[in-house]
């Protein structure tokens, strides 16, 4: 059996395959200790014992929010001396430009336990000023003192000559004062220029290692002997939680990774290449633009810091099910980007809530169907958000469902806006692209916002509420290596990149076996960072023997023009290596005509767009290949629930997706 746990802030989603059929389930999460709604929903999708899970692939935002809480490890930064304030002083970028007072946030080690060590190389790596190792010393005595959990290293140069940070490294170790895995190398982490990237990429590393370090070690003994754990990164590939334990910050952002794959995935075997993913979840809704391929970028930032990790290119904003609405200052209607979160959540859950969100929108709109949320597992409360939705709509001089209707009109201008930015503002044309919608409220409000752009058609998966669980069944075991080159093309240095491929490549064979990956189902791909000489940011292209050639192509094709004449420089050497894993065995079915009236429920009231209609209810899960009916509808199921808009029609393809189209 295989399973894929992605673990939320409001919901834990679980799919299992097993002789190629699927088992889904979903539980509300448990943020106070993850893994026992995780055990929980194992326990529920494998009746013959977890003893019968070969692998698991796992999902879960513990290193993300023990960096948004400052909830991380006690942990020093060791720097070149004068570069104790390299965190708090970064590269003075103003976020709000007109901002008179302008609040940036506080760096995530504070200076009283920021150190510097006489020690100095040239940009050659050559040694200039030796490591002073007594100094180092009357530093350690210190952070002994601190009660110091983790020690982030970062010296200058050191991505080109690594000796000093082994040695500090060497010292901590000889001195009994932590283990191997509570010493972050700048040099292991990120082998590469920039200063301040680098040095906040190790300080987030050590931050988050031993949270990270004792939440998987926490799970795994709580699993068999005999069950692989496997963690998603950032870039969309999984590694064994031994080390994902030594590359805890590559898991910072891997949160919409699993879904973006599994619906570019699945998108794929159903004949559409170009896609837009939402995934609309209960706090968040993540959306990424898949133009024939996954598309990853080099950096990011979480809660203002850098992160300089290869990651899915996603944009994220705070409107999910359980996104809070209430009136500003001015009178005007705000939704999310706080949410409710799974405890209280939304009102109409019965568990304490105060404050009205999306879900209770869409329950007083008559979206969600009570007597089917989770399957009929979990009840809601319709006549709690009554009252609370009354008060809104006066105080907007409207009504209940005038508030409900004005709730979702801004969570979908929101996620508009989203699309906006990952598409028109990258030169594609949505109307050129079809919407992947999952995640628990995704296919409530696709079809409206494919509408405002445009979008002809909303592709909804078979299990949408669970969709990031089958991601992680589908993410192969990925790896990467970069090395720093900073040198402009020649002859002679393509002739040195191709022997250090060959060293990387032999490293890299090794990583992957280590992960337990058969040598017929590995893969390499080597990448060069390039620019022009002078500029600022680089371009990953493949490597190639014209590497000139290719990037002059490649700056055309994202500029719209090159520089023929200008010198190409190299930045950094990388090599992408991956290993194929066992994943779900997904056929297409037959298909047969028929109009859905078996899968029929009845009938239920809904207030659409121009008002109060009686509409189509439908189960999901009688729906059959070659179904085909008109909206507007409801078609519920466990893991979600699908609004089709009046004006919209459906039909269930091979795979069971749910294909909906602008009639």
């Amino acid at each position: 059996m295989l399973v894929g746990v992605d673990i939320g802030g409001t919901f834990t989603d679980l799919i299992a395959s097993v002789d190629g059929q699927l088992r889904v389930h979903k539980v509300p999460s448990t943020p106070g200790d993850p893994a026992q709604a995780m055990l929980a929903g194992l326990a529920a999708l494998s009746p013959e014992g977890l003893d019968a899970i070969a692998r698991i692939s796992h999902g879960s935002t513990v290193a993300t929010n023990a960096i948004l809480e400052r909830k991380g490890a006690r942990t020093a930064l060791i720097a070149t001396k004068g570069y104790r304030d390299i965190l708090a002083i970064g590269r003075q970028n103003r976020p709000q430009l007109y901002a008179l007072q302008p609040r940036l946030p506080p760096p995530l080690i504070p200076r009283r336990w920021c150190y510097e060590v006489p020690e100095r190389l040239d940009h050659s790596g050559a040694v200039l000023t030796p490591l002073d190792l007594d100094a180092l010393d009357r530093i350690l005595d210190d952070l002994a003192a601190q009660r110091v959990e983790a020690v982030a290293v970062c010296f200058l140069y050191s991505y080109l000559n690594p000796a000093h940070e082994h040695a500090v490294r060497a010292r901590i170790l000889a001195r009994g004062l932590l283990s191997e895995d509570q010493i972050a190398l700048s040099s292991e982490v990120l082998p590469e220029f920039r200063e301040y990237e680098r040095a906040s990429t190790v300080a987030l590393e050590a931050y988050v290692r031993p949270v990270m370090s004792r939440y998987l070690h926490n799970l795994e003994s709580r699993l068999p002997e005999t069950t692989t754990l496997r963690v998603i990164k950032s870039d969309g590939g999984i590694v064994s939680a031994r080390r994902a334990r030594r590359q805890a910050v590559h898991t910072a952002l891997s949160g919409p990774a699993a879904g973006a794959i599994g619906g570019f995935t699945l998108a794929q075997m159903a004949g559409y290449d170009r896609v837009i993913t939402v995934d609309m979840g209960g706090t968040s809704t993540d959306v990424g633009l898949c133009p024939g391929r996954l598309v990853h970028r080099a950096e990011s930032a979480i809660d203002g810091l850098p992160l300089r990790t290869r990651l899915l290119d996603i944009e994220t904003i705070g409107a999910g099910g359980g996104s809070i609405a209430r009136l500003d200052v001015g009178g005007a209607l705000v939704v999310g980007p706080q949410s409710a979160g799974a405890d209280p959540g939304p009102i109409v859950y019965g568990q304490g809530g105060q404050q009205l969100t999306i879900t209770d929108a869409n329950v007083l709109l008559g979206r969600l169907d009570a007597a089917h949320f989770l399957g009929g597992a979990m009840a809601l409360y319709p006549e709690l958000a009554g009252p609370p939705l009354e008060r809104l709509g006066t105080a907007m001089g409207s009504d209940a469902e005038g508030a409900a209707l004005g709730i979702i009109r801004v969570a979908n201008v929101n996620i508009d806006r989203a699309l906006r930015r990952v598409s028109v503002a990258r030169g594609h044309d949505p109307r050129d692209f079809t919407l992947v919608a999952f995640g628990g409220a995704g296919p409530l409000h696709a079809c409206e916002v494919a509408e405002g752009l445009q979008i002809p058609r909303v592709l909804v998966p078979r299990y949408p509420g669970v969709l990031c669980a089958l991601g992680l069944l589908m993410a192969d075991v990925a790896l990467e290596r970069s090395r720093a080159v900073l040198q402009v093309v020649s002859r002679a240095l393509t002739h040195a990149l191709r022997a250090a491929l060959d060293e990387m490549l032999a490293l890299a064979h090794d990583d992957l076996s280590a992960e337990g990956i058969e040598e017929e189902v590995m893969a390499y791909f080597p990448l060069v960072d390039a620019r022009y000489r002078g500029q600022s940011y680089e371009l990953a292209i493949p490597f190639t023997e014209d590497l000139e050639a290719a990037f002059h192509e490649a700056h055309a094709r994202a500029y719209g023009h090159a520089m023929p004449g200008r010198p190409v420089e190299v930045v950094n050497l990388r090599l992408q290596a991956t290993g194929a894993v066992r994943k779900p065995s997904l056929l297409p079915e037959a298909t047969v005509e028929s109009d859905g009236s078996a899968a029929r429920l009845g009938s239920t009231r809904v207030v659409c767009a121009g008002g109060l209609a009686e509409i189509d209810l439908y189960a999901r899960d009688r729906l059959t290949p070659g179904t085909r009916f008109a909206g507007p509808a409801l078609v519920v199921q466990m893991d979600s629930t699908v609004y089709v808009p009046p004006g919209w029609r459906a039909c269930v393809d091979g795979y069971r997706n749910l294909v909906l189209e602008r009639a």
